[in-house]
């Protein structure tokens, strides 16, 4: 894609500076690959941020591609487990044993040889999370640079999260460079002169984010069954990454007594059904904490959970929530709708998305361990105010007061209630919030960052530059 378009929204020198970043880049990596590895092509904040950043690297002429691990669901069982414990709690309560260990390093060693035949001596090989720590050997015995890349992380890690980081350690030994979302995520044991901190970003162009007017937001909502509104469901049209149109055409599933109203306060999360993202209590504290008087009703939207392969807990998440839904007296159903949305066409639900952040009155992340929180920059892009766990990348995002609320214990039902009843209860507040988040946003989250970041640190590590610490930003 081509970065032109970030003429529009950057001031004159900062552009400059970036075209000419790119052009020296494009002369180091003449001939060279950059490679990113990670584990599914669908769902995830990872996915979010690799599609843009390859597309605009690709823009200014870097070759950078995007390969995806293949496991079975053993390995994806013991990588959310790693998960779980890399964010401080058991998820499902197995150990990391040596059988758990064998089921790693053999899904691994497979995907080794494939890529073995590609990757190129010179080559760059970012690898993404825990699921792809175990090919840094392998990698740097190819001749190529490795850079491991981890999104989770944990502002004070317990117990759980370091036994799991000792785990991982000697994978990573060789890598030339690590990176994480926040200072406070890098790990014990790693070499800190080698660990960079970039916050990701978000593509503001992209359909989840692009610019809809008011009458195209009811269209999409419309023809998605995701509310009734007034919209031309015929009017649900959008661009897609490559310029070409594009249509919503299908449908979500959605549990709820009757439709969600098209003119009433609307208090939306967006996540993965995830229990680290709290779906219960949002739900609950929704329930128990908003008052009907206000009006509001919650939307609790996640994706089809068969369509996103590396979390085989999501099934489980939502039937919970579904069951929690059920139990509720009719009163608070009624005020309740929960939806997975469609990924058979990633753009067409990212549009969804995009239309159901931009039609509600409160946008919520109350996550339970979080380590950026993309849905919290997407939010704030869209001029709306956020009430937000205070906790990982989340607290660099929003700043109390100004964009949002933020919650000192996302345990806290009853504040989460109260914050979400302030922000409705005020909308002259609220809109103002909006605002300057949406200006927070295009200062510090935007795409070209991250890639300037990337490309200045992979001119670190090419030129054997030590002091990569230099290159991180706050």
């Amino acid at each position: 894609m081509s970065t032109e378009r970030f003429r529009s929204v950057l001031p004159e020198e900062r552009y400059a500076a970036f075209e000419q970043a790119s052009s020296l880049a494009r002369e180091l990596l003449d001939g060279r690959v950059v490679w990113n590895v990670n584990s599914t092509a669908h769902g995830g904040g990872v996915v979010e941020l690799l599609g843009p950043l390859l597309s605009y690297a690709r823009g200014v002429g870097v070759d950078a591609r995007w390969v995806v691990i293949e496991g079975p669901p053993e390995f994806f069982t013991v990588t959310k487990r790693i998960h779980n414990r890399l964010h401080g709690t058991e998820g499902d309560g197995l150990p990391l044993d040596d059988a758990a260990r064998r089921v790693y390093e053999e899904t691994l060693a497979a995907n080794t040889e494939e890529l073995a035949e590609r990757v190129r001596p010179g080559d760059v090989v970012i690898l993404h999370d825990p699921q792809t720590a175990g090919l840094t050997a392998a990698m740097r015995e190819q001749g190529a640079s490795v850079i491991w890349r981890c999104h989770v992380g944990l502002d004070t890690p317990n117990e759980i999260a370091r036994q799991t980081w000792a785990l991982l350690l000697p994978y990573l030994a060789a890598a030339d460079a690590y990176v994480f979302s926040r200072e406070s995520f890098a790990w014990d044991g790693l070499e800190r002169k080698r660990v960079v901190v970039i916050p990701p970003t978000i593509d503001i162009f992209s359909p989840k984010n692009q610019d809809l007017e008011p009458d195209r937001v009811r269209a999409v909502l419309a023809a998605s069954g995701v509310a009734v509104t007034a919209g031309d469901p015929a009017a649900a049209v959008f661009e897609r990454q490559d310029s070409t149109p594009g249509r919503v055409e299908r449908h979500a599933t959605v549990w709820q007594e009757a439709p969600l109203p098209g003119d009433t306060p609307a208090v939306v999360q967006i996540s993965r059904w995830d229990a680290l993202k709290d779906p219960l209590g949002v739900i609950r504290g929704f329930a128990e904490h908003v008052p009907a008087e206000s009006g509001a009703h919650l939307l609790y939207a996640g994706p089809a959970v068969e369509a996103v392969a590396d979390d085989p807990e999501g099934a489980l998440m939502l039937r919970k929530s579904i069951e929690l839904y059920e139990d509720l007296p009719v009163e608070a159903r009624a005020r309740i709708h929960l939806a997975t949305l469609p990924m058979e066409d990633i753009e067409e639900n990212a549009v969804i998305v995009n239309a159901i952040q931009r039609h509600a009155t409160v946008i919520v992340q109350k996550s339970l361990a979080e380590g950026f929180g993309l849905t919290v920059a997407e939010a704030m892009w869209k001029a709306r105010p956020v009430v937000a766990s205070c906790i990982g990348g989340i607290q660099d995002q929003v700043v109390h007061g100004e964009t949002g609320l933020l919650l000192d214990d996302p345990r806290d039902l009853r504040a989460y209630g109260h914050a979400v009843t302030e922000l409705l209860s005020d909308r002259p507040r609220s809109e103002q919030m909006g605002g300057r988040g949406r200006d927070r946003v295009r200062e510090h989250f935007i795409s070209v960052r991250s890639l300037l970041d990337y490309l200045e640190l992979v001119r670190r590590v090419l030129s054997g530059d030590p002091a990569y610490a230099s290159a991180s930003r706050s």
